[in-house]
């Protein structure tokens, strides 16, 4: 299947947040699937945002772009409300994991939130393309199950 073979006919909304030295990897998964991403929602951090912009406009390519605050001044966590929310896809965030982060505890918020409220999340870009690929965006008949919180017996099973 090549990249112009997707066509996702729902219009999801997708959070694209990249620490600083990962966004030069953000903006060339961006780029690469701006043909598919243009088609949705993208709701970014400030910079990431800003520069996804630059891109796609010297591409001549039309997206709808929201760009919330920076990461470290509160864009992680306006992310993670919007997962919350419901009101968020997919996310791909390209973590930077080889220097730390002031703003660690809203990394940690973001990811949690899409673990409990079942919001696929990729933190490299194989996995983002794997995500976007996917055929169950269009499988009408495909609905994710809510995660469960309950305590499991092991005497329940005998």
């Amino acid at each position: 299947m090549t990249q112009s073979d997707i066509s996702l006919h729902k219009r999801l909304t997708i959070a694209l947040v990249a620490h600083d030295r990962r966004k030069v990897d953000m903006v060339e998964w961006a780029t690469y699937n701006a043909e598919m991403l243009s088609k949705h929602k993208i709701i970014c951090t400030g910079t990431t945002g800003g520069l996804i912009k630059d891109a796609f406009d010297k591409k001549g390519i039309d997206a709808d772009i929201t760009c919330v605050n920076s990461g470290p001044m509160g864009g992680d966590a306006e992310i993670a409300a919007l997962v919350a929310q419901k009101k968020i896809n997919l996310a791909v965030f390209l973590i930077d994991d080889l220097n730390a982060q002031p703003h660690e505890a809203d990394i940690q918020m973001l990811l949690r939130q899409c673990r409990i409220h079942n919001v696929p999340i990729a933190c490299n870009r194989y996995s983002a393309d794997l995500m976007i690929t996917s055929s169950l965006w269009d499988n009408e008949e495909y609905q994710p199950k809510e995660p469960k919180y309950v305590y499991f017996h092991r005497e329940e099973q005998q």
